[in-house]
């Protein structure tokens, strides 16, 4: 397996947080390097980062972009794209605010022609058209300004029309560059319809992560039970009984499989088996105000056996530091405590701030 096999597997990889799409691979992939990844995402550009369900950052394989844009991604371009005309108009900074996203959408286009990639700021620097802002939380300690050359790019980003291309930072850090779509991936994305998006998405999320509810899909898919439902339909999916509640999985993906041997893995911050379902209870037990914060975001995650069992954090010195919430006996905290040196040993030393960190292990290292 490689990193394209380990995103293929989940679907993709979640990208809000530029060091959880390495360490997902890492958890997953045997030998894996830094080089390994960046090569799929900048190179072979196999792996391709982009907003969509949710509005959230992803990693998808390339062949899943198309079905990603029309199933969720153009549903939350034109969300962001009304927001974004309203607030310009609101902000009076535009009267018509459509007329002026379209012209700055076309003139950021021109700026990326030929293959030129640019940061944000650079794009600023050169389109008069990118600046301005508007105030929120007016009078409140948690106000401020927001720009509205960054939610250009959003929607245009959502749109398929450009994409994150080479990063400036680090693995850890993500400082990207802009680029049109066809010339960073050679051509734009492959059109289909929202039905056909869906109906892809829905399948692979049964395959990856089947069974599940109507629940788990729409929360993954940032959709409606609508479509979920007429989505299960097309598929042919089959109602199986999860402890009192219906969740479904693909006709030919019935059979009974083989138990597998007890198994130990440290997750990061969003890793997309923790963010896989919106019901948690069955591997999260009693610990989600642990280990999630009040909006739904899962920081690092330690597991045993297909739960999740505790956290882990570095100290100041990099070193990876391991909390079990309840006792998994001497061969499960043997097995994570030897994944607590395994993951110490590939950063070697290096911080990651998780964007994300758990509660528990803000208030753990709050004691160190």
């Amino acid at each position: 397996m490689d990193a394209v096999d380990a995103a293929t597997s989940m679907v993709c990889l979640h990208g809000t947080d530029a060091a959880t799409v390495y360490l997902s691979a890492w958890a997953r992939v045997a030998d894996f390097a830094v080089a390994d990844l960046d090569e799929a995402l900048y190179t072979d550009r196999s792996l391709v980062k982009h907003l969509s369900m949710r509005r959230t950052i992803f990693v998808f394989p390339r062949h899943v972009v198309p079905f990603a844009q029309a199933g969720a991604s153009n549903r939350v371009a034109a969300a962001e794209r009304r927001r974004l005309v309203k607030d310009a108009e609101a902000s009076g900074l535009h009267r018509d605010g459509d007329r002026w996203l379209d012209e700055v959408s076309g003139l950021v286009l021109d700026a990326l022609s030929d293959g030129r990639e640019a940061t944000s700021t650079e794009l600023r620097a050169e389109i008069p058209l990118l600046g301005g802002a508007m105030d929120y939380g007016v009078g409140k300690s948690w106000g401020g300004k927001v720009s509205f050359g960054p939610r250009v790019l959003t929607v245009l980003s959502a749109s398929g029309k450009v994409v994150r291309a080479s990063n400036n930072g680090s693995w850890r850090v993500s400082r990207h560059n802009w680029a049109a779509t066809e010339s960073w991936l050679g051509a734009g994305i492959d059109p289909c319809d929202e039905a056909t998006g869906l109906r892809a998405l829905v399948e692979m999320w049964l395959r990856a992560f089947g069974p599940g509810t109507e629940a788990d899909i729409k929360w993954w898919l940032g959709s409606t039970l609508t479509a979920v439902r007429a989505a299960l339909a097309e598929l042919k999916a089959v109602e199986v009984d999860l402890g009192g509640r219906t969740g479904y999985l693909l006709p030919d993906d019935l059979e009974p499989t083989a138990p597998v041997e007890p198994w130990g893995a440290l997750l990061p911050t969003l890793d997309p088996t923790t963010m896989g379902w919106s019901e948690r209870d069955w591997y999260l037990g009693p610990y989600r105000k642990q280990l999630f914060d009040s909006v739904g975001n899962a920081g690092p995650t330690a597991w045993w056996d297909g739960r999740i069992v505790g956290t882990w954090w570095q100290d100041d010195s990099g070193a990876v530091s391991l909390h079990l919430l309840e006792d998994i006996g001497a061969e499960g905290t043997a097995a994570l405590e030897k994944e607590a040196d395994r993951l110490g040993a590939w950063v070697a030393g290096v911080r990651i701030m998780a964007r994300f960190p758990t509660p528990l292990a803000k208030e753990l290292a709050g004691r160190s």
